[in-house]
Protein backbone atom coordinates (compact mmCIF):
# COMPACT_ATOMS: atom_id res chain seq x y z
CA UNK A 1 0.00 0.00 0.00
CA UNK A 2 1.02 3.57 -0.57
CA UNK A 3 1.92 5.78 2.38
CA UNK A 4 -1.37 6.42 4.19
CA UNK A 5 -0.94 10.18 3.82
CA UNK A 6 -1.14 9.94 0.01
CA UNK A 7 -4.14 7.59 -0.17
CA UNK A 8 -7.08 9.51 -1.70
CA UNK A 9 -10.18 10.26 0.38
CA UNK A 10 -13.73 10.01 -1.06
CA UNK A 11 -16.58 12.48 -0.50
CA UNK A 12 -17.62 10.60 2.66
CA UNK A 13 -14.15 10.97 4.15
CA UNK A 14 -13.24 7.30 3.62
CA UNK A 15 -9.66 6.47 2.62
CA UNK A 16 -9.75 4.86 -0.82
CA UNK A 17 -7.48 1.87 -0.29
CA UNK A 18 -9.35 -0.27 -2.84
CA UNK A 19 -8.02 1.59 -5.87
CA UNK A 20 -5.00 0.88 -8.03
CA UNK A 21 -3.57 4.31 -7.13
CA UNK A 22 -3.33 3.21 -3.48
CA UNK A 23 -1.21 0.15 -4.28
CA UNK A 24 2.44 -0.19 -5.33
CA UNK A 25 1.61 -1.81 -8.68
CA UNK A 26 4.87 -0.56 -10.21
CA UNK A 27 6.82 -2.47 -7.56
CA UNK A 28 4.73 -5.60 -8.12
CA UNK A 29 5.31 -5.35 -11.88
CA UNK A 30 9.09 -5.06 -11.37
CA UNK A 31 9.07 -8.11 -9.09
CA UNK A 32 7.03 -10.24 -11.51
CA UNK A 33 9.17 -9.19 -14.48
CA UNK A 34 12.36 -9.93 -12.51
CA UNK A 35 11.05 -13.40 -11.69
CA UNK A 36 10.08 -14.00 -15.34
CA UNK A 37 13.56 -13.07 -16.59
CA UNK A 38 15.38 -15.41 -14.22
CA UNK A 39 13.42 -17.26 -11.53
CA UNK A 40 16.57 -18.90 -10.13
CA UNK A 41 18.34 -15.57 -9.63
CA UNK A 42 15.13 -14.07 -8.25
CA UNK A 43 14.93 -16.83 -5.62
CA UNK A 44 18.66 -16.72 -4.87
CA UNK A 45 18.44 -12.97 -4.13
CA UNK A 46 15.86 -13.70 -1.47
CA UNK A 47 18.06 -16.14 0.44
CA UNK A 48 18.84 -19.87 0.63
CA UNK A 49 15.45 -20.74 2.12
CA UNK A 50 13.90 -19.84 -1.25
CA UNK A 51 16.05 -22.16 -3.38
CA UNK A 52 14.78 -25.51 -4.62
CA UNK A 53 16.85 -28.62 -5.45
CA UNK A 54 20.26 -29.38 -3.98
CA UNK A 55 23.22 -29.42 -6.31
CA UNK A 56 23.85 -32.77 -7.94
CA UNK A 57 20.32 -34.12 -7.60
CA UNK A 58 18.96 -35.90 -10.66
CA UNK A 59 15.61 -34.34 -11.44
CA UNK A 60 13.31 -33.44 -14.25
CA UNK A 61 13.75 -29.99 -15.66
CA UNK A 62 12.75 -27.50 -12.99
CA UNK A 63 9.39 -25.81 -13.32
CA UNK A 64 8.95 -22.50 -11.57
CA UNK A 65 5.52 -21.28 -10.56
CA UNK A 66 4.96 -17.76 -9.32
CA UNK A 67 1.80 -17.10 -7.35
CA UNK A 68 0.63 -13.50 -7.53
CA UNK A 69 -1.96 -12.74 -4.88
CA UNK A 70 -3.91 -9.58 -4.31
CA UNK A 71 -7.31 -8.01 -4.43
CA UNK A 72 -6.82 -5.88 -7.57
CA UNK A 73 -4.30 -7.90 -9.57
CA UNK A 74 -6.70 -8.55 -12.44
CA UNK A 75 -7.67 -4.87 -12.63
CA UNK A 76 -4.14 -3.80 -13.57
CA UNK A 77 -3.99 -4.65 -17.26
CA UNK A 78 -0.17 -4.91 -17.58
CA UNK A 79 -0.01 -7.36 -14.66
CA UNK A 80 -3.13 -9.19 -15.75
CA UNK A 81 -1.53 -9.87 -19.14
CA UNK A 82 1.37 -11.67 -17.42
CA UNK A 83 -0.82 -14.01 -15.38
CA UNK A 84 -1.38 -17.37 -17.03
CA UNK A 85 -3.83 -19.10 -14.68
CA UNK A 86 -6.36 -16.91 -12.90
CA UNK A 87 -8.32 -17.75 -9.77
CA UNK A 88 -10.79 -15.52 -7.97
CA UNK A 89 -12.22 -16.42 -4.60
CA UNK A 90 -15.85 -15.38 -4.14
CA UNK A 91 -17.38 -14.72 -0.74
CA UNK A 92 -20.95 -13.43 -0.26
CA UNK A 93 -21.63 -10.04 1.32
CA UNK A 94 -22.67 -11.27 4.78
CA UNK A 95 -19.64 -13.54 5.21
CA UNK A 96 -17.29 -10.90 3.84
CA UNK A 97 -18.67 -8.30 6.24
CA UNK A 98 -18.38 -10.68 9.19
CA UNK A 99 -14.78 -11.61 8.30
CA UNK A 100 -13.83 -7.97 7.78
CA UNK A 101 -15.34 -6.90 11.12
CA UNK A 102 -13.37 -9.61 12.96
CA UNK A 103 -10.02 -8.28 11.69
CA UNK A 104 -7.96 -5.53 13.29
CA UNK A 105 -6.75 -2.85 10.87
CA UNK A 106 -4.34 0.03 11.37
CA UNK A 107 -5.85 2.50 11.05
CA UNK A 108 -9.13 0.93 12.17
CA UNK A 109 -12.12 1.01 9.84
CA UNK A 110 -14.35 3.99 10.64
CA UNK A 111 -18.05 3.30 11.30
CA UNK A 112 -19.92 2.49 8.08
CA UNK A 113 -16.71 1.88 6.12
CA UNK A 114 -17.61 -1.62 4.93
CA UNK A 115 -21.07 -0.71 3.64
CA UNK A 116 -20.14 2.79 2.51
CA UNK A 117 -16.86 2.00 0.81
CA UNK A 118 -15.44 -1.54 0.92
CA UNK A 119 -18.40 -3.45 -0.52
CA UNK A 120 -19.33 -0.85 -3.19
CA UNK A 121 -15.68 -0.77 -4.33
CA UNK A 122 -15.57 -4.56 -4.41
CA UNK A 123 -18.63 -4.58 -6.69
CA UNK A 124 -17.17 -1.83 -8.90
CA UNK A 125 -13.74 -3.49 -9.14
CA UNK A 126 -15.30 -6.88 -9.79
CA UNK A 127 -17.38 -5.53 -12.70
CA UNK A 128 -14.29 -3.88 -14.14
CA UNK A 129 -12.28 -7.09 -13.72
CA UNK A 130 -14.94 -9.20 -15.41
CA UNK A 131 -15.08 -6.78 -18.35
CA UNK A 132 -11.28 -6.92 -18.79
CA UNK A 133 -10.41 -10.53 -18.04
CA UNK A 134 -11.38 -13.88 -19.44
CA UNK A 135 -10.48 -17.35 -18.25
CA UNK A 136 -10.92 -16.74 -14.54
CA UNK A 137 -11.76 -19.80 -12.45
CA UNK A 138 -14.11 -18.64 -9.70
CA UNK A 139 -13.63 -20.42 -6.37
CA UNK A 140 -16.20 -20.78 -3.62
CA UNK A 141 -14.62 -18.94 -0.69
CA UNK A 142 -16.94 -20.75 1.72
CA UNK A 143 -15.19 -24.07 1.13
CA UNK A 144 -12.40 -25.13 3.50
CA UNK A 145 -9.06 -23.57 2.58
CA UNK A 146 -7.49 -27.04 2.31
CA UNK A 147 -10.06 -28.00 -0.33
CA UNK A 148 -9.46 -24.78 -2.27
CA UNK A 149 -5.70 -25.24 -2.12
CA UNK A 150 -5.98 -28.84 -3.29
CA UNK A 151 -8.16 -27.82 -6.25
CA UNK A 152 -5.78 -25.06 -7.34
CA UNK A 153 -2.70 -27.28 -6.90
CA UNK A 154 -4.33 -30.02 -8.97
CA UNK A 155 -5.22 -27.54 -11.72
CA UNK A 156 -1.71 -26.06 -11.78
CA UNK A 157 -0.09 -29.52 -11.83
CA UNK A 158 -2.32 -30.58 -14.72
CA UNK A 159 -1.33 -27.43 -16.61
CA UNK A 160 2.36 -28.12 -16.02
CA UNK A 161 1.94 -31.66 -17.37
CA UNK A 162 0.04 -30.34 -20.39
CA UNK A 163 2.80 -27.82 -21.12
CA UNK A 164 5.49 -30.50 -20.77
CA UNK A 165 3.64 -32.73 -23.24
CA UNK A 166 3.44 -29.84 -25.73
CA UNK A 167 7.24 -29.37 -25.63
Amino acid sequence: MEDDSVVPVDINGFKQYDMLDAIHMDTMMREVESWQKDPVAFLRQRGPEHTTASAGEEEEEEVYVLIVEGFLIFNHRPLNELIYKKYFMEVPYDICKRRRSSRVYTPPDPPGYFDGYVWPMYLKNRLQMESMVSGILFLDGLKPKEELLAAVCKDVCQEIERLREDD
